[in-house]
């Protein structure tokens, strides 16, 4: 590890003010930060600490929910208007680590941590996103875990968050501070797919910094948030599904749907929900329009299996919530 100076920001502004250099970085819990700083692959110089700010959970005027970016995951999954309004948020994050590291990930770093793929981590293989321009080993490496919607020749990495699936399906918002004022971003364009650039991960710009995302008011209908994977306790995800579905007379009247463990993004699926949209809320139905989101979907030698898996994941997500039955 480099050595590096730490400051704590007493305020916002003075957060913007130290996080314009470009050696700096923001500190939130320090779950991947950290961890990163230790194999090199993150060298900041300076380290400011973010974690007393923006640390709470409001109503909003429209009957949506914002969170703080210092929110402890734990505290989001545990808060009684998230699990009665957003369940599947709860879910997600439950479903996400343990309860040491989601008592120390906060929001604003769970939305930025980065990929957990081997070859990211290991400074003897090529990695496009460690140091553009070397090659990415992934390509013909062990790719299980690895994407197979958006990915390029330079890389085919995924994100690793399941709290991030769960917010894209629910439609939230992140709210972004920085020295030229704020903005807001939509959850599914926050992250940015490879191409030639994956070092390139967010649309934040120099100095940037996520201070709360906020939450639609409550969707009719039920979700769920479905996590395939090697074992059943705090693995990275295969394939995972989040899922918001309103049916009504027999006939789909909302649908939401966001995959994890498939892409560089939390991979929203615009392409199923156009196609159930107003139509019959059937297993033929649901099997059909899983099948037209996954066309554009390439395998690599040993991931090739998640567009089957995908597909089957999506159908049974949407059937069992369509009989209101328990998923497992």
């Amino acid at each position: 590890m480099n050595p590096f100076s730490y400051e704590r920001a007493l305020d916002q502004q003075a957060a913007l003010t130290s996080g314009a250099r470009s050696d700096a970085k923001y500190l939130g819990g320090g779950t991947n930060l950290v961890d990163l700083m230790r194999e090199t692959i993150e060298h900041p110089t300076m380290l400011i600490d973010i974690t007393g700010l923006s640390c709470a959970i409001d109503d909003t005027d429209d009957g949506g929910l914002r969170i703080g970016a210092g929110v402890k995951n734990t505290a989001v999954a545990a808060d009684r208007r998230v699990r009665e309004r957003y369940p599947l948020l709860s879910e997600a994050i439950l479903a996400g680590a343990s309860a040491q590291i989601r008592n120390m990930a906060t929001v604003g770093g769970n939305l930025l941590q980065r990929t957990r793929c081997g070859y990211f981590y290991d400074d003897a293989a090529r990695c496009n996103k460690r140091e553009p321009g070397s090659g990415c080993d992934a390509m013909d490496g062990f790719n299980r875990m690895h994407a197979i919607f958006g990915a390029s020749s330079a890389c085919v990495a995924t994100h690793p968050s399941d709290m991030a699936v769960a917010l894209a399906a629910l439609g939230a918002n992140v709210e972004v501070e920085g020295l030229n004022g704020a903005r807001r971003i939509p959850l599914v364009d926050l992250h940015v797919l490879p191409g030639d650039t994956p070092n390139i991960e967010t649309v934040l710009e120099a100095g940037e910094l996520i201070t709360a995302l906020t939450l639609p008011p409550e969707s009719a209908g039920r979700s769920a948030y479905r996590k395939v994977r090697d074992r059943s306790s705090y693995a990275f995800a295969l394939v995972s599904v989040a899922a918001v579905l309103d049916v009504q007379g027999g006939m789909v009247k909302e649908v939401k749907v966001a995959l994890g463990g498939v892409a560089h993004k939390p991979w929203r699926a615009f392409a199923l929900e156009a196609a159930l949209k107003d139509g019959p809320a059937t297993e033929a139905a649901y099997r059909a329009a899983a099948a037209a989101e996954f066309a554009s979907a390439r395998g690599l030698r040993d991931n090739a299996f998640k567009i089957e898996l995908g597909q089957r994941v999506i159908a049974d997500t949407l059937v069992k919530l369509t009989a209101r039955k328990e998923i497992r």
